[in-house]
C-alpha cells in the first residue's frame, strides 16, 4: 500500500512538473501581429503575423472576423513583410518582401543564401490568394485610379501596372533619394520627397505633362506632404536643414518647425503655422505626423507643450487647438472615413500602459474606449465606421488582434485561437509598477517581476533590463514592438528560472514627457542616464528576497551600451552582463570619419569617449557575453569587435561571444532569437546561479 502511494506521488510529479517548466520555444511561440490596416471597401482588416520567423499576411472580414491566412510562406528565411497597401477597390493588397540594403548596397541575407536576397514588391488578390510580383523596390503607392503602382528602387522612381502584366519602367529621374509618394485624388499628380543629405525638397510630378515642380525649394528639410480632398492644395512640414553641429536625433525637441500649404492653381505657398520648438519627436516617431481630415482642418503632432500631443489647425481662422491636453502622450491614430473623429492610443491616466481614446478633430472631450490591465495600440477604423480593429496584450496575454464593435462597446477577439496550446500564459508573472528616484532626484519608472513561491529568508539572483532606442518605453505587459515582445518573453523565462527582474525606463525614453526624453548630458554628452541604472540596482538590493551581490544586467542596442557601461564602471555592483549589439565608443564615428566631417568639436569628441564603456575598461572584471550580427545597420559591428579585443588583451574579465554571420540589428531569423536567448539564459545561470536559502 505504501509502495503504491509512493509510485503515485512520483507519477504525479512527473506529470505536473513539466507543465510548470516552460521552454524558451514555448514562451516565444505566440505569433506576433503587426502592420494592421483596413480595406477602403468592405469591413475587412489585414495584418502580418510573424509565427516563429514565418511571416504571412492574414485577413478577417465582418461580421464573424474569422482569421484567414492569405499568403503561404513556410520558412524561417528572414524575409520581412511590410508596407501593406490596399488597392482603391479593396480587392488587391500589395506588400514588400525583404528589407533594404546597407551602406554597401547589400540586402539582408541572414540565411547566407548563396543566391543572395532581394527586396521585392508583390501583390495578392483577396478573393483567392493568387500572388504575383510587381518588381524589385520599396515604398509602393497605388494610383487612386487603381491602374499602376509607383515605387522606388535605389535612386530611380519606377512604375508598373497593378496586374503585373508589364515589367517596371522609369517614371522619372531626379537627384537625391526620392520617396514618400502621395497621389493627388485625381491620379494625375504625384507628390514626393526628395532627400538630399543636408536638405530635402517637396516635388510634384505631373504624369500628363511629364514635368517636376519643386514646391518652395529652400535650405530646409521639407517633408510629410498631404493633399487636400479636392487635390488643389498640398500641405507639408518644414524644419531647418542640417548644420555642422552634431546632435543625436532623440535630442531634437528644440528644433522649430512650420506647416505650409501650397496652392496648385496659383503656385503660391503660405505658412499656416509656426512653432519655435517641438518638431523633432513629432517628425520621426509617428508614421504620419500631418493629416488633412476635413476641408479646412489639419491635424498634426507636436511636443511644443512638453508632451507629445495632437493639434487641430483651422485653416480659415488660423486657430490651433490641442486635442489631447494633459501630462500624457499620444502615439498611433486612425481617422474616421468622414474625417470627423479620430481614435488614438495613449498612456493618459495609465502612464505605463496604452489605451484607446476617441476625440473630434474639431476639439471637445476625449472619450476612453478601453481600460483595465490591458494594453491597446494601432487602432484602425473599418470602412463602414461600425468597427475599430486594434492590437492588444496584457501582462500574461501576448499581442493579438481584436475588434471593437463601436455601437455596442463589445470587444471581439480575432486571433486568440491562433496562440499555440503550449504557450504558458497561465504560468507567467504579472509585472508590478515601481517608482524610484535617481541620484539627482529624477523619478524613474520600472516594471518589477517577482517569481512566485519565494520563501521567507530566501535570496534570489536578479537581473536589470534596459531597453534600446533610447526612444522607447517598456510597459506593464507584452510590448507592441517585436524586438521588445521578445525581450519581455526572455524576462519571463528568467523569472521562471528563479530570477527577480527589474526593467528600467531610464531618462531619454518616451512616455514621460519631453523634459524626461531630452534630459541634459545623456549618451555621448555625459551618460546622465547611467545614474538611473545605478538607482535601479540599489532598488533591487533593498528587496529582502534579492541577493545584493548577484545582480546582472542585460539589454540590446542602447541597452547594450548601458550594460557595458555598468560592467566597466561598476563590476563591484554588477556581477555579470549580456550585451546585445551595444554601442561601446561614442567617439568611434568621429575618429573614423574625421572630426571636421562629423561636425563635432574635439572637446565634445573627448566627452563622447569619456561617456563610453571603453573609457573605464581598467575597472571591468565581471564576466560578459557579447551577442551581435555582423550585418548590423544600426550599430556598427566594429563596436563589438573592438571592445572584445581590448578586454581580452587586458585579461581581467571573462569574455564570451555569440556572433551571427549576415544577421542584422533586429534579428530577422527566429532561430537567431532563440539561440541568443538560450545562450543568455545559460550564461546568467552559470555566473549568477539559482535561488538559494
Amino acid at each position: 500500500m505504501k509502495k503504491t502511494k509512493f509510485l503515485s506521488l512520483v507519477l504525479t510529479a512527473v506529470i505536473i512538473l513539466p507543465s510548470m517548466a516552460f521552454t524558451l520555444e514555448d514562451i516565444l511561440s505566440a505569433p506576433f501581429p503587426y502592420s494592421l490596416m483596413a480595406s477602403p471597401e468592405g469591413d475587412l482588416v489585414a495584418w502580418v503575423f510573424n509565427q516563429r520567423g514565418r511571416r504571412n499576411i492574414w485577413i478577417a472580414r465582418a461580421p464573424d472576423f474569422k482569421p484567414i491566412m492569405l499568403t503561404n510562406y513556410r520558412e524561417d528565411d528572414g524575409q520581412e513583410i511590410s508596407q501593406l497597401v490596399f488597392s482603391p477597390d479593396g480587392r488587391i493588397l500589395i506588400y514588400v518582401r525583404g528589407e533594404g540594403p546597407n551602406r554597401k548596397g547589400e540586402y539582408p541575407n541572414p540565411t547566407s543564401n548563396p543566391r543572395g536576397a532581394r527586396m521585392e514588391i508583390w501583390a495578392v488578390r483577396i478573393e483567392d490568394g493568387k500572388i504575383w510580383k510587381i518588381g524589385e523596390g520599396t515604398e509602393p503607392s497605388i494610383s487612386p485610379l487603381g491602374d499602376i503602382v509607383v515605387f522606388r528602387k535605389g535612386k530611380d522612381v519606377l512604375y508598373a501596372p497593378l496586374d503585373g502584366s508589364v515589367r517596371p519602367r522609369i517614371l522619372f529621374k531626379a537627384r537625391g533619394r526620392n520617396g514618400s509618394f502621395i497621389w493627388a485624388p485625381s491620379g494625375k499628380k504625384l507628390a514626393f520627397v526628395s532627400r538630399r543629405e543636408d536638405h530635402s525638397f517637396i516635388g510634384i510630378y505631373d504624369l500628363e505633362k511629364e514635368k517636376i515642380l519643386w514646391v518652395l525649394p529652400d535650405v530646409y528639410r521639407d517633408g510629410h506632404p498631404v493633399w487636400s480632398a479636392d487635390g488643389q492644395k498640398l500641405a507639408f512640414i518644414r524644419i531647418p536643414g542640417a548644420t555642422m553641429e552634431f546632435k543625436p536625433i532623440w535630442m531634437s525637441r528644440d528644433i522649430p518647425f512650420s506647416i505650409w500649404v501650397f496652392d496648385t492653381n496659383t503656385g503660391e505657398s503660405r505658412k499656416v503655422f509656426e512653432a519655435d520648438k517641438g518638431s523633432g519627436f513629432s517628425l520621426y516617431y509617428p508614421p504620419k505626423p500631418l493629416l488633412w481630415p476635413l476641408k479646412n482642418r489639419l491635424v498634426f503632432y507636436s511636443e511644443q507643450d512638453g508632451w507629445m500631443h495632437l493639434y487641430s489647425l483651422n485653416l480659415k481662422t488660423g486657430k490651433v487647438l490641442c486635442l489631447t491636453p494633459g501630462n500624457y502622450e499620444v502615439e498611433n491614430l486612425s481617422i474616421s472615413s468622414d474625417g470627423e473623429f479620430l481614435v488614438l492610443n495613449s498612456n493618459k491616466g495609465d502612464i505605463d500602459r496604452r489605451h484607446l481614446w476617441k476625440v473630434s478633430v474639431k476639439g471637445g472631450a476625449i472619450k476612453k474606449l478601453t481600460q483595465g490591465k490591458t494594453i491597446e495600440w494601432s487602432p484602425v477604423f473599418l470602412a463602414s465606421g461600425r468597427y475599430l480593429a486594434f492590437l492588444r496584450s496584457s501582462g500574461k496575454h501576448p499581442a493579438s488582434v481584436a475588434v471593437l464593435i463601436l455601437n455596442k462597446g463589445n470587444i471581439k477577439p480575432i486571433t486568440d485561437e491562433l496562440i499555440p496550446s503550449n504557450f504558458p500564459e497561465s504560468e507567467l508573472v504579472e509585472p508590478q509598477q515601481v517608482i524610484f528616484r535617481a541620484g539627482d532626484g529624477l523619478e524613474i519608472h520600472g516594471q518589477l517581476f517577482v517569481p512566485a513561491g519565494i520563501k521567507k529568508g530566501e535570496k534570489r539572483p536578479a537581473l536589470l533590463f534596459m531597453h534600446g532606442g533610447p526612444i522607447r518605453q517598456m510597459l506593464l505587459g507584452w510590448h507592441y514592438f517585436y524586438y521588445y515582445h521578445n525581450a519581455y518573453a526572455f524576462n519571463q523565462y528568467m523569472i521562471q528560472k528563479g530570477f527577480v527582474v527589474l526593467s528600467v525606463n531610464y531618462r531619454s525614453g518616451i512616455g514621460y514627457g519631453a523634459a524626461f526624453r531630452t534630459a541634459p548630458h545623456q549618451g555621448p554628452a555625459g551618460a546622465s542616464e547611467y545614474q538611473d541604472i545605478i538607482a535601479g540596482a540599489k532598488f533591487l538590493q533593498k528587496l529582502p528576497y534579492v541577493e545584493p551581490l548577484r545582480i546582472g544586467l542585460w539589454g540590446g542596442s542602447y541597452g547594450g551600451y548601458l550594460t557595458a557601461l555598468g560592467l566597466a564602471r561598476n563590476s563591484d555592483l554588477f556581477a555579470a552582463g549580456v550585451d546585445l549589439h551595444g554601442v561601446h565608443d561614442w567617439s568611434w564615428r568621429g575618429m573614423m570619419r574625421g572630426v571636421e566631417d562629423w561636425g563635432i568639436s574635439r572637446e565634445k569628441l573627448r566627452l563622447a569617449r569619456l561617456s563610453s564603456p571603453v573609457a573605464d575598461l581598467r575597472f571591468w572584471t565581471s564576466p560578459v557575453l557579447f551577442i551581435h550580427g555582423d550585418d548590423d545597420r544600426n550599430v556598427d559591428f566594429i563596436q563589438t569587435v573592438d571592445l572584445v579585443q581590448r578586454l581580452r588583451k587586458l585579461g581581467r574579465a571573462h569574455v564570451e561571444t555569440l556572433i551571427f554571420p549576415d544577421e542584422v540589428h533586429d534579428f530577422l531569423l527566429f532561430r537567431s532569437w532563440l539561440k541568443a536567448y538560450e545562450a543568455a539564459g545559460n550564461f546568467f545561470q552559470r555566473f549568477l546561479g539559482r535561488a538559494k536559502n
